[in-house]
């Protein structure tokens, strides 16, 4: 049995998907957490599945989610739809309900937050609603955990008798009922033959909807008459059509809340939601507070929290190490075996693995942040100053993903409205800093400037946007010309972060990170390791300046010379730095033959502090990692659109940490 869970962006979909299935789906309280489907099995019914569609508004196919969950419930024809609402605000989440009633699918009306109903003096006639709607309709708190077991019951009872919902026809008598009815009439074969319900198909009809107009194979004479009933529905109704079906649905809504709905009072949640937004949403200090509060992160997570945990996790590590090393020699390995686990494996992964606190520290913040509905006020802020590049506030959603990981940052590009947007965001995405650049800002920042460590982070970071800002204006009126498509985002209330959903990314991100440590980057370690102690006679080499590795990177040394760093080493580096970014910070431990505590002083003879930034921009600027070249390939669709990126980033990050460098040498 296969069951559909579709709601509006922020009704709590992902928070109920959760909970039915035990899934460990992150939680987060703006739109966009859900970008594609996603499948679980219910706990309490294993013979159910739950498919977890991005959250909409309508099924009218203006954005990339719209499309996914139309095309899911006329493609694969769920066994019943579980309709998850806010009860809070119920009249515009009851849209998307009449449309999915529509479909003529057995379905299940979830009224979440019902427990905020109740405590700010509220009440729904759960009863005389299923009466006025013809389906079930169950009160539940998905963050709570209440009334899911009904929920469950409700949904496989009605999908595994075919229950279909009672009231498909929300019309009064008039222009708009007598149109939607005689083109019920003339479409319902076609609609019949292709599994479509006929209310359903009229509606999409008199909408224009012209995929679903290509399905049903209407002659040329039937589309003009059915044409001709809309007009004339248009003329008489004084309105256009769209408007006109707006208007019937919400008459019908406003008639079923009116016997069924007793509304609250202001909650308490949304008047302190408004007084916070005086502060948080001020046109003036909004942006200067937002980076406040990011150099306020910055500052714990790398001066104060989590450099001291880091430093821990070092010392561990060298002890471990130690204690290996001894071992190996006390056994009396072969030589090239112990150089192999101690300067290869310990030196490499060992020196990455010592940043997971960071990692964890700084992505505790951001999820508080996420959470607490911070985050929807950042887009909402940032969306006058993102069309002034020809980008909406929609736009930054994606980028804020891009803080963790720009493989589901590239993803969530999917869920912008227009092709040009989602392109263009697609090759500004990259710009933003990952987390995986951390260990190297980190390093690089103890070694060459530590009384400025926090100062040093948030400058990357901004740096990268700035970057990504000045692209985008080049791109508004070259390759991406023409208007953003508009903005219209819901504005959650502020919550309390839940410490489940909290921790739980916490442990998602330190879980990638000791995967990647011990795959991705132990694989890298060994290659880079082999590299550099062997020359091409596969002979072990006295001095790795005679290895393999040093031939390779003395071809590519002389492109960066102008940058500041044209040693060898570095460039090695960056391209190990292709298969994750922490390999970068391996691999230089690797080729300098030396642990985390002494890598600091060890990049002392290799940068002086100008070439050190020019090389830090260069990483915040440079391709992604290999996933994410992957990921852009998947949505560009095209090698060569994908190539270009990668040529256009690394074209930008060679000439950004040239220009500071030979200006750097001309100041200083």
């Amino acid at each position: 049995m296969v069951l559909a869970l579709i709601g509006n962006q922020n009704c709590g979909k992902t928070t109920l998907f959760n909970q039915l299935t035990g899934a460990n789906r992150h939680v987060g309280n703006f739109p966009g957490v859900t970008v594609d489907s996603k499948v679980g099995t219910v706990r309490s019914y294993k013979e159910a599945s739950v498919v977890d569609l991005p959250g909409i508004y309508s099924l009218r196919p203006y954005t990339n989610e719209e499309i996914v969950t139309r095309d899911f419930l006329l493609n694969e024809k769920p066994d019943g739809i579980i309709n998850i609402v806010d009860a809070t605000n119920i009249e515009r989440n009851l849209y998307l309900t009449l449309q999915l009633l529509e479909m003529h699918i057995p379905m299940a009306l979830a009224l979440n937050m019902m427990d905020e109903v109740r405590s700010n003096g509220g009440l729904i006639l759960c009863t005389q609603m299923e009466r006025e709607l013809g389906i079930p309709c169950i009160p539940i708190s998905a963050a709570k955990g209440e009334g899911l077991e009904d929920l469950v019951q409700a949904v496989v009872r009605v999908a595994k008798n075919r229950e279909y919902p009672a009231v498909t026809d929300f019309c009064e008598k008039g222009p708009v009922h007598r149109c939607i009815h005689a083109v019920s009439h003339q479409v319902e074969d076609h609609a019949v033959n292709i599994g479509m319900s006929p209310r359903f198909a009229a509606t999409k009809i008199v909408e224009g909807d012209k995929s679903i107009i290509e399905r049903l194979k209407l002659s040329q004479n039937e589309f003009e008459m059915m044409q001709h009933s809309i007009e004339e529905m248009e003329t008489d109704h004084h309105m256009d059509r769209n408007a006109a079906l707006a208007d019937m649905r919400y008459t019908f809504i406003e008639k079923v809340c009116s016997r069924t709905v007793v509304h609250a009072q202001e909650s308490r949640e949304q008047i302190r939601s408004e007084k916070i937004d005086a502060v948080l949403t001020h046109r003036i200090f909004a942006i200067p507070v937002f980076l406040g509060i990011m150099l306020l992160i910055f500052w714990l997570t790398f001066d104060v929290i989590g450099e001291g945990l880091s430093n821990l996790l070092s010392m561990g590590i060298d002890g471990l190490a130690a204690l290996t090393d001894h071992a190996l020699t006390a056994y009396g390995i072969n030589p090239v075996v112990h150089s192999l686990v101690i300067d290869g494996i310990f030196a490499g992964v060992g020196s990455v693995l010592s940043f997971l606190p960071i990692i964890v520290v700084l992505f505790f913040f951001l999820s508080i942040l996420e959470d607490s509905g911070y985050m929807a006020r950042i887009a909402f802020v940032m969306d006058k100053l993102l069309r002034k590049i020809g980008l909406s506030g929609r736009s930054f959603v994606p980028m804020l993903i891009g803080f963790g990981c720009t493989v589901p940052a590239v993803m969530a590009s999917r869920t912008l409205a227009s092709d040009r947007d989602r392109r263009m965001t697609i090759m500004l995405t990259p710009f933003i800093s990952c987390s995986a650049k951390i260990p190297i800002y980190a390093v690089f920042a103890a070694a060459f400037f530590p009384d400025y460590a926090p100062l040093v982070m948030a400058g990357l970071y901004v740096g990268g946007i700035v970057v990504g800002i000045c692209v985008a204006k080049i791109f508004s009126v070259s390759a991406f010309r023409g208007k953003p498509t508009p903005f219209v985002m819901e504005l959650p209330n502020y919550r309390l972060p839940s410490p489940k959903s909290v921790l739980q990314l916490m442990w998602d991100k330190a879980k990638d990170f000791i995967q990647k440590a011990f795959t991705i980057i132990f694989m890298a370690t060994v290659i880079i390791w082999f590299l550099q102690s062997f020359d091409t006679r596969l002979n072990i080499v006295a001095d790795s300046a005679d290895s393999l590795l040093a031939y390779i990177g003395k071809l590519l040394a002389p492109l960066f010379a102008p940058a500041g760093f044209g040693d060898w080493r570095a460039s090695t580096s960056l391209i190990a730095g292709f298969t994750a970014k922490e390999a970068v910070v391996s691999t230089m431990s690797v080729l300098l033959g030396t642990n985390m505590a002494g890598l600091s002083d060890a990049l002392g003879t290799l940068f002086t502090p100008l070439s050190a930034v020019s090389f830090l921009l260069f990483t915040l600027l440079y391709t992604p990692c290999v996933a994410a070249v992957a990921a852009i390939r998947r949505e560009l669709g095209t090698v060569w659109r994908t190539l270009a990126v990668v040529c256009m980033q690394c074209g930008i990050a060679w000439a950004v940490s040239v220009a500071v460098y030979q200006v750097g040498r001309l100041i200083l």
